[in-house]
């Protein structure tokens, strides 16, 4: 479904010593320096996998995202997904995938979370039947029948990130960008997103790429695991294989990765 091949891309930052005198000289001598968010990673991904794609920060997690859900265009390499470049003909494109992003919202701040709902049935094009049948499954699988008339600013983080993932999938896509689903979260409210994103990929074969710190949102969710750090691929294969690079007995996830952190150097 996902073809990643030699991806790179890279940002211009401008850097300039503290002080009032060189922050005039950099306007007439900007000093400049380019990093490369991702440089030169490939992989694959099939149809109906739960992916984790973790890292440390600044690994080029969000610059992957970016480019597979068409926000930003890369400076080289291949990526199509579903046989579509994300970044060429959006409109279209976007019809098939959901993204949720834990700091950022795609829900109106001060109208009731179902007129978000309804104004997004609109931005996809969606026909009342299907609208209609995909709201009262995700209604009843993320609880959200009381909450549905209150306005997003009024919402709970808990409640609000339920909403979220319901304006995500409302449209029914076949590919689903999770980016810290669970943050901030209590107990009760992580185990219940976990369900009910294994629900989605089970019964609709919704592929997840699912992008977070949370290590027991990697063990309970992905099938597979993507490691990645400056800008390169480092690790690709199961939690299996993950363990097996660290030969402490009974180590947790949260372990394993500082681990493998110290020894990449992240």
């Amino acid at each position: 479904m996902i073809h990643v091949e030699n991806l790179r891309k890279s940002f211009v930052v401008h850097k300039r010593e503290a002080g009032v005198k060189k922050a005039i000289a950099s306007f007439f001598c900007r000093k400049n320096e380019r990093i490369y968010a991702l440089n030169d990673i490939s992989f694959d991904i099939k149809r109906g996998e739960i992916v984790g794609y973790i890292g440390p920060n600044g690994a080029g997690k969000s610059s992957t995202i970016k480019i597979l859900s068409g926000i930003l265009t890369p400076d080289s390499g291949i990526c199509t997904v579903d046989q579509s470049i994300p970044w060429k003909n959006r409109k279209e494109y976007v019809k098939n995938i959901g993204v949720v992003f834990g700091q950022r919202s795609q829900l109106w701040w001060d109208i009731p979370v179902i007129d978000s709902f309804y104004l997004l049935k609109e931005i996809y094009e969606m026909n009342d039947t299907l609208f209609q049948e995909s709201l009262l499954e995700l209604t009843e699988l993320l609880q959200l029948k009381d909450i549905l008339k209150t306005p997003t600013r009024q919402l709970s983080l808990g409640q609000r990130m339920r909403c979220e993932i319901a304006a995500s999938l409302l449209h029914r896509p076949k590919l689903l960008f999770l980016d810290e689903p669970t943050i901030g979260l209590d107990a009760v409210s992580k185990l219940a997103v976990r369900e009910f994103i294994k629900k989605i990929n089970r019964e609709h074969q919704t592929t997840v790429i699912l992008t977070t710190h949370d290590m027991q949102d990697i063990e309970s969710l992905a099938d597979r695991i993507i490691l990645i750090g400056n800008g390169r691929v480092l690790l690709d294969g199961t939690l299996d294989t993950l363990r097996q690079y660290v030969p402490k007995v009974g180590a947790s996830l949260d372990e394993i990765m500082v681990e493998l952190y110290q020894e990449y150097n992240l």
